[in-house]
């Protein structure tokens, strides 16, 4: 569910349905490769729905669990890595994991492991991990297409996300030099002499891979249209070294104290108060202060009005008074909680006797007061039935105890709240009396 301000596009229906002729989109191959995963992408989309904090939070502990060497996990061992977490915050973001069959709860040996899902998502994900880069990104691409070279698994997709990578390097370099600034020459030389190295490191893969038959026309393109673009990159140092050169002649000598212009302004950049450079060469201003009487009489008049405290009075402590009563506030749980389970109560009580009392729409227990309140009561509905969550004392046990379950769809309706645009379609059921007892 989300909020007005951050209104999501509807899904109007299919992915042929967004061309303007339907046939068309099977012939895009990247479109035809995302068909083929789609459970990665619901599982993708399920991991980074809701808000950003809510995301952010299913993320780290989806990485967290795999970056783990061990194979099966004991629930203990979920409670010590994440003893930092809310109870609460840690079930719920466990039972979206489970629902997305990410994480797989094996009932016989009472412990968790990851699905193979998991493992092809957290390849995906895995760059998040690591350490912001400029050049990281080429990096990684320059090792996937070498490694995959190597072990005879060239993937045309790789390849030509590599070529663009290049020719997007090749053309920042290219208006850099084109401007013929020093400053800017001086702070892309690192970034340019290292993705010449790593250009170069990755010669040999590039070299066979451009070099190799292969059965498949676009990887063969592909590849030949990557040793157009190293070429390009790799002509390009001539270029550059002669615009450094270039800036150098521009320097001018002061004196013969071998002191260019370059270096005075590479030591301006690291003076922090230019301002206290001139110190004393400027002589001080005069300052000149214009008095009249009348404003004298002003003052005078209101120094002597102005209220003083008397001396000769005593100035003692000021009487006892009663302290007012106060009150000891303990920590409790949200209102919202203590009133959803009120409320699914109400709903049980009211139904007929012996028979189950009927199933409702979300809306009825979500919406209602502002939007955070709705979104803390949705990220309670997942909690309903879960046999981790049953075990816990306190309200959140209470809430996973109540005979009810929350079926969720992947569809939005819009809602008539002021508050809240649109929210996931679902209702929620009572327990069958098989499942009351499971």
């Amino acid at each position: 569910m989300d909020s007005i301000p951050l209104q999501e596009e509807h899904d109007t229906g299919s992915f042929e349905s967004h061309f303007r002729d339907p046939a068309l989109a099977a012939e895009t191959p990247l479109g035809w490769l995302l068909g083929r995963r789609l459970e990665i992408l619901d599982a993708l989309r399920g991991l980074l729905s809701g808000g950003q904090a809510t995301a952010r939070l299913r993320l780290w502990v989806f990485l967290e669990l795999a970056a783990l060497p061990q194979g099966r996990l004991q629930r203990e061992d979920l409670n010590q890595l994440f003893f930092s977490l809310r109870p609460e915050a840690l079930d719920t973001t466990l039972k979206r994991l489970r629902d997305l069959n990410l994480l797989v709860w094996d009932a016989t040996a009472q412990d968790y492991h990851l699905s193979a899902l998991a493992q092809q998502l957290q390849s995906l994900l895995a760059p998040l991990a690591r350490g912001a880069g400029e050049d990281d990104e080429m990096a990684v691409l320059l090792a996937q297409v070498a490694g995959a070279q190597a072990l005879g698994l060239s993937d045309a997709g790789q390849i030509q996300h590599l070529h663009a990578q290049l020719a997007r390097r090749h053309d920042e370099f290219a208006d850099v030099i084109a401007s013929g600034s020093e400053a800017r020459l001086r702070d892309a030389q690192p970034r340019f002499e290292r993705a010449l190295q790593l250009v170069d490191r990755a010669g040999e893969a590039l070299t066979a891979l451009i070099r190799g038959d292969h059965d498949d026309p676009r990887l063969e393109r592909e590849a030949r249209a990557l040793g157009r673009g190293q070429a390009r990159l790799l002509s390009m140092a001539s270029q550059f070294t002669r615009a450094l050169q270039q800036a150098d002649r521009q320097r001018i000598t002061l004196g013969s104290t071998g002191i260019t212009s370059s270096d005075v302004r590479q030591w301006l950049q690291t003076r922090g108060d230019l301002h206290e450079l001139l110190g004393d060469a400027l002589s001080a201003s005069p300052h000149p202060v214009f008095v009249s009487g009348h404003e004298l009489v002003d003052v005078a008049e209101a120094e002597f009005d102005r209220d003083r405290p008397d001396p000769r009075q005593a100035q003692g402590l000021p009487p006892a008074t009663q302290a007012a009563p106060g009150t000891l506030e303990a920590l409790r749980m949200p209102e919202e909680l203590e009133t959803l389970i009120g409320q699914l109560a109400r709903w049980t009580e009211a139904a007929p006797p012996g028979a189950p009392p009927p199933a409702r729409p979300v809306t009825d227990a979500v919406l209602g007061g502002r939007y955070a309140q709705a979104a803390y009561r949705m990220q309670l509905l997942p909690l309903l039935g879960d046999e981790q969550a049953r075990a816990l004392r306190g309200l959140t046990g209470d809430l996973a105890r109540s005979p009810w379950r929350a079926a969720l769809r992947p569809d939005l309706q819009p809602t008539p709240d002021p508050y809240v645009a649109r929210i996931s379609a679902g209702i929620l059921e009572p327990d069958s009396p098989d499942e009351s007892h499971a």
